[in-house]
């Protein structure tokens, strides 16, 4: 007999300093690391339960493989799962159909990060994870697909993310994005602190600077090897920032 998966992560504790590891990504519900780049549901349950209640209505707006919706059920809150690409729109629609004690209403659509069919101060909480440039190509080349952009061509297009999030977000609320660094010609690009700026410049105060430490990277070995040939230190964290928006 097949073992039955657990709806919960076991022993769960909210996490409560700035520097966050996750060795075990977490694997309860319907949980997995098949679609590439997707983050370690720890990191939504986490935000969902300091930045909202039940009840409550999220965003993501890069739902990707779906793990905020999946949190967000099982947390009991309503959700809003928002993807350019279709296949992601599919897969995150049915990693979200099992059954649990929540009444949660999930809806996931197809739609585009810049230009939201939501409106103004609807949503009490946004956590999403956006591509980091073009580091992970999520679509063959569908229009609007931010991760086939260039570093500053995403970040021309990352500020209209940035203020269509804080025009449907609710006043005194929060929104919470993982961004992540990378290297080009052996010189840090620091795509992070660069998306944390467009998000200060469309309104947001930045209440927390997470530090996520990365584990389990494919080809480590193979970079390892080059770290050390070509000496440069490999990127092994991301940053989970937490913007506020004011109350008045």
């Amino acid at each position: 007999m097949a073992k039955k998966i657990p709806l919960q992560p076991e022993g769960f504790e909210l996490e409560t300093n700035t520097v966050w590891s996750f060795p075990n990504r977490g694997k309860w519900a319907t949980h997995d690391a098949k679609y590439r780049g997707n983050w370690s549901p720890y990191i939504p349950r986490n935000v969902i339960l300091r930045y909202s209640k039940e009840g409550d209505t999220i965003l993501d707006q890069f739902v990707g493989g779906g793990t905020t919706m999946v949190e967000a059920k099982l947390t009991g809150r309503n959700a809003i799962g928002i993807d350019i690409n279709p296949s992601a729109v599919e897969l995150s629609l049915k990693k979200c159909d099992f059954k649990c004690e929540s009444s949660s209403q999930i809806l996931i659509k197809q739609g585009d990060a810049r230009y939201l069919d939501l409106d103004k101060e609807s949503i009490d909480l946004i956590c999403t994870h956006p591509p980091y440039a073009d580091i992970i190509k999520y679509s063959d080349n569908i229009k609007g697909d931010l991760s086939h952009l260039k570093i500053q061509d995403f970040l021309t297009e990352l500020d209209k993310v940035a203020q269509e999030s804080y025009r449907v977000l609710k006043k005194g609320k929060f929104c919470a994005i993982l961004m992540g660094d990378t290297r080009k010609k052996g010189m840090v690009q620091p795509l992070a602190f660069e998306a944390m700026r467009i998000f200060e410049l469309a309104g947001f105060k930045t209440k927390e600077i997470i530090i996520k430490e990365q584990h389990n990277c494919q080809a480590t070995g193979f970079w390892k090897t080059n770290s050390i040939k070509h000496n440069f230190l490999l990127l092994a964290h991301e940053y989970l920032f937490v913007f506020k928006k004011d109350e008045s």
